[in-house]
């Protein structure tokens, strides 16, 4: 039997349920009875989430956790993240304390400069071309005019176009290369209306358009975050090794494409759930980092540490197109708490408030590898989430914790010993 449909889309939200409960779920009732159950109770509320995508059926709840303490360029900062990944709240928590009595993380934006992207095809001659780009050029700005007449008054807007020749790559193809200003909004509709606007009126007989598009590469969008104290003020037994121990891990990502893309994902880690958090797109800003990784000719570290008279400095610069204006930052709830408890920042305080919690998120990864290592906490949070799938009551955490302390978790070892418990406990 065919499971094809047709007009899926057409039917209500109920239809749908139904149509993938009779082709597709195995114990029906309890399957729409978990989907009926993360419907939001407000219908308003739940009309706007089914509103954002289409074929909405119902919607999947991440946790939404804050980190405290944070201090960034002299002002406190509460850090709400969206993440499903045990310790990473609590990591980024730890380190902005350790951080907020040293000192505290500077940020400072390098550029916002975005860009797009007009590729067409042309077989003439390239002087030609040339020619007919110049004496285009004016009225080229002149065609996103409407577009772009609200922008400017923000202080954004086409910062120039450019007549760009990749025929050594590929046979006959060129591309119109546009930055531009979009100040708090992260832009991608005004740069793709006005990519397409220059598009045709660029266009003509010998000038095949392919394509206009926004780049989610922004190398000239980009922040800096950092930390420096006195080497003896990092704390612990030996400040020294482990200062030089830190470096060397630093040193070994950026040379190490297998390490680095580990180390970089650790950065993601911190960066992305602030992303969601503020209704931001992460899957634009996980490919900027990480092409961004391999600007110097291979994949390497986001991050970079020294040691230079005594001093320890580790920072990180990354390319963060972000907004505080427009898309889900305006529509989403949970956004607009989150932009609010940053303070309401600018799309640039949000940049440098976002490259500090992945700073931060790295600095505490290195500092268990290269101290007591990484799994101490994750095998903490691994024997948690066993003893919840366990239904286990909070007596008996308390003591698979204790039995457990110097010993390796395992699934199959936590459950051997939580049945025993059970058996002693009657």
């Amino acid at each position: 039997m065919t499971k094809i449909i047709s007009g899926f889309s057409k039917l209500t939200k109920e239809k749908k349920i139904q149509w993938l409960s009779e082709n597709y779920f195995s114990s029906q009732p309890e399957i729409i009875n978990t989907i009926k159950q993360y419907w939001n109770a407000d219908e308003k509320l739940q009309q706007l989430h089914d509103d954002f995508i289409e074929n909405t059926i119902s919607n999947f709840y991440l946790p939404y956790g804050v980190a405290p303490n944070f201090v960034i360029n002299g002002e406190n900062y509460v850090i709400p993240m969206v993440v499903e990944e045990s310790s990473v709240v609590a990591a980024a928590s730890l380190v902005a304390k350790f951080w907020s009595t040293r000192g505290g993380f500077t940020a400072e934006v390098i550029s916002t400069t975005k860009i797009g992207q007009v590729h067409f095809m042309y077989k003439g001659d390239k002087e030609t071309l040339s020619s007919y780009f110049n004496n285009q050029k004016e009225n080229l700005y002149k065609a996103t005019a409407s577009i772009t007449k609200n922008m400017e008054k923000r202080g954004g807007g086409i910062l120039d176009i450019e007549l760009v020749d990749k025929t050594d790559k590929l046979a006959d193809y060129y591309q119109l290369h546009v930055t531009f200003e979009t100040k708090d909004s992260m832009g991608a509709n005004f740069i793709n209306s006005c990519l397409e606007a220059i598009a045709k009126a660029f266009r003509r007989d010998d000038i095949e358009i392919i394509m206009s598009i926004l780049s989610n590469y922004v190398p000239e969008c980009v922040v800096k975050s950092e930390v420096s104290c006195k080497i003896e003020d990092l704390g612990g037994e030996n400040p020294q090794k482990f200062a030089e121990r830190f470096k060397q891990a630093v040193e070994i990502a950026s040379i190490e494409p297998y390490r680095a893309v580990t180390h970089n994902k650790g950065i993601m880690n911190g960066i992305d759930a602030v992303v969601l958090a503020t209704g931001n797109d992460f899957r634009a800003i996980e490919a900027g980092a990480h092409a961004y990784a391999t600007k110097d000719g291979s994949y390497s570290s986001l991050t970079h540490c020294e040691i230079d008279n005594g001093i320890f400095r580790f920072w990180i610069e990354v390319p963060l197109a972000l907004g505080t204006v427009g898309g889900l930052t305006a529509l989403h709830p949970m956004a607009k708490l989150s932009l609010d408890m940053l303070q309401k920042p600018s799309a640039p305080e949000l940049m440098q408030i976002i490259a500090t919690a992945g700073l931060a998120q790295n600095f505490a990864a290195l500092r268990a590898l290269t101290t007591n290592g990484i799994q101490e906490g994750h095998m903490k949070m691994h024997l948690m989430n066993i003893l919840n799938q366990l239904h286990a009551t909070n007596e008996e955490k308390e003591e698979m914790v204790a039995y457990f302390k110097d010993k390796t978790v395992s699934h199959s070892a936590v459950v051997e010993r939580f049945n025993e418990l059970r058996k002693v406990n009657g």
